[in-house]
This record gives structure tokens, C-alpha cells and sequence, in this order.
């Protein structure tokens, strides 16, 4: 079942002097389940993309639908409790709040849910036990080392049970064996249903992925999944 469809998506940045094309009649289909890779050279248009299929960026033209809900028909505030549903993001840079321990920092999702406090607390709990950090939820991240802080803020991206998880460059600042460890709980998450999309430039983590997609100038290249490959049209 496709859980997303993206239709002609193109984006354009302008100047007075200039016009750049960021991503070019971009069409896709990624089924419900899936661990979709999004790799290409710097500026290849991989994290507009992203940003995009996130409902941050409304494209020049072009369409992206999940769950048969069209994001970008949406007005403003629907378009942000979308977001808040059903995404959940994870960024290279952790995105902690330094003065807020691995606990709070999980629990500022569910900030505008209307939960008791106690299961917004249980929630918060059980997603931080899910990526094995149970016992550290009362460290500050300055107390955790970069791949706990990498799983703090995939805890907070799972808290809402968000459908589709959207993953920028998770392992680029981690070293090789703490990478492996955060691909393996991301197959883990996968295996257990969730959908990931993810942009990174690290070609270890292909063998992660059940498909991959490569850009390259704006332009959709190649579509391989796992065991097969067709070329784009």
C-alpha cells in the first residue's frame, strides 16, 4: 500500500540574477513499511527533498501526498498539525535543548496534546526505552555521548507514533562504529513497521535500505530496491 506519492514535485529558488532549479519534476511512490535512501553529490537537491516531502517548503509546482492527504492544499495551521501528526524528524544535529534532560527533550512533542501529564510522561518513557536508553532519561545531553544523543532524538521523533519517520544525514557526525549501531535500530524500526525516509551521503548505509533513490541535479537518476535496479525515465 503507497503510503506517499509525489507528483512533478520541482522546486525553484530565484535572484535578480539568477534561477536555480533545486529539484526538477521529481515522481515517486513509496509503499507503507518501506526504508527509502535518498543519496547524491552535495546540492543535488537531497535535503530540499526532504524538507519538501516534510511539508516545509512548498514546491513551485507539483504535488506531495501522504496518506492521501495533500500537504501542500493545506492552509497554514493544518499544515503544522499534519506535521506534528504524522512526522517525525531527525536531524544530524541532534536539535537537544541543552538545559533539558534526554526525558524532556522526548516530552516537547507531546507539548501541545491534550494528555495527562502521567501519560505523556508513560509515552515518553516507552520511546526512549524502545531505542535502549531506558536508564540514561535524566541526562542532560552534555552527559551523553553523540550516539545517545542520536537516540534521544529518535525518541523524540517516534513519540507520536508518527507514520512516516524523515531522517537528514542521522549519522554524519558519529564515527563508524556508533553508525552502525543507529542504522541497526533504525532496520529495527523498520522491521517493526515504521516507514523512514532518509538522506545521507554515506555509502555504508545502502545496505540498510529496501530501496534507494539517487539525485543528481534536481533529477531523479536512479531507483534501486534491494535485489533490483531500473533506471529512472
Amino acid at each position: 500500500m503507497s503510503l506517499i506519492e509525489i507528483n512533478a514535485l520541482s522546486k525553484q529558488y530565484t535572484s535578480e540574477a539568477d534561477c536555480v532549479a533545486a529539484l526538477s519534476g521529481i515522481d515517486l511512490s513509496v509503499d507503507e513499511g518501506s526504508f527509502l535512501g535518498v543519496v547524491g553529490a552535495s546540492g543535488s537537491g537531497k535535503s530540499t527533498f526532504l524538507t519538501m516531502l516534510g511539508g516545509l517548503s512548498h514546491p513551485t509546482s507539483g504535488s506531495v501526498v501522504i496518506d492521501e492527504i495533500d500537504l501542500y492544499q493545506l492552509p497554514g495551521e493544518r499544515l503544522a498539525d499534519f506535521r506534528r501528526e504524522y512526522i517525525g524528524f531527525v536531524f544530524q544535529s541532534f536539535n537537544l535543548i541543552e538545559y533539558l534532560n534526554a526525558i524532556e527533550n522526548v516530552l516537547l512533542p507531546l507539548t501541545v496534546k491534550a494528555l495527562p501529564k502521567a501519560e505523556k510522561y508513560a509515552l515518553a518513557e516507552d520511546a526512549l526505552a524502545q531505542v535502549g536508553l531506558g536508564h540514561r532519561m535524566h541526562h542532560l545531553p552534555s552527559q551523553l555521548s553523540g550516539g545517545e544523543q542520536e537516540r534521544v532524538a529518535i525518541a523524540r521523533a517516534l513519540v507520536n507514533k508518527p507514520p512516516l519517520i524523515l531522517a537528514d544525514e542521522p549519522t554524519g557526525s558519529l564515527d563508524s562504529a556508533t553508525s552502525r549501531e543507529i542504522m541497526a535500530l533504525f532496520a529495527g524500526l523498520n522491521a517493526q513497521g515504521q516507514t523512514i525516509v532518509m538522506v545521507t551521503h554515506n555509502l555504508e548505509n545502502l545496505d540498510y535500505f529496501n530501496r534507494t533513490i539517487h539525485l543528481h541535479d534536481g533529477k531523479l537518476t536512479d531507483d534501486r530496491v534491494a535485489g533490483q535496479h531500473c533506471l529512472a525515465s
